[in-house]
């Protein structure tokens, strides 16, 4: 059975990051940009007919989870990376349904004359 990502959410485009995820040595010790799309599943419609913050996720704190899951620790695959900041995002905000991450290296390490080198996962909520 397919799992559908429908619905209401919040998304969050090109957040840009410096780190040093990577396999290669160079990777670790010179870093690189990294850019990260995110959306989050989760109904808005309080929060569409309240006008009030209070009453859903401010872009702010999710920014800062996106930001914590991606400089805790280094990693050598961005599906890891990525991982790490889903896991955040769950156990931070509780009315998260569905996400969907894409993970985006424009300088990896391979010989592209353009372009850039990325994952998205594609993640619901548990059930408890």
């Amino acid at each position: 059975m397919a799992e559908t990502f429908t619905g209401d959410r919040i998304i969050l485009k090109d957040l840009g990051f410096y780190g040093y995820h990577g396999v290669f040595a160079e990777e670790a010790t010179l870093g690189q940009r990294f850019f990260i799309d995110i959306e989050l599943g989760i109904d808005l419609s309080v929060p569409a007919t309240t006008d009030r913050l209070s009453t859903g996720i401010s872009y702010a704190d999710i920014y800062d989870v996106v930001k914590a899951g991606f400089e805790t620790r280094r990693m050598k695959l961005l599906e890891a990376v990525a991982q790490n900041i889903v896991d955040g995002i769950f156990e931070t905000f509780q009315s998260v349904n569905w996400i969907v991450i894409r993970v985006r290296k424009p300088e990896a390490p391979i010989a592209m004359v353009r372009g850039e080198a990325g994952i998205e996962l594609h993640r619901h909520r548990k059930s408890q």
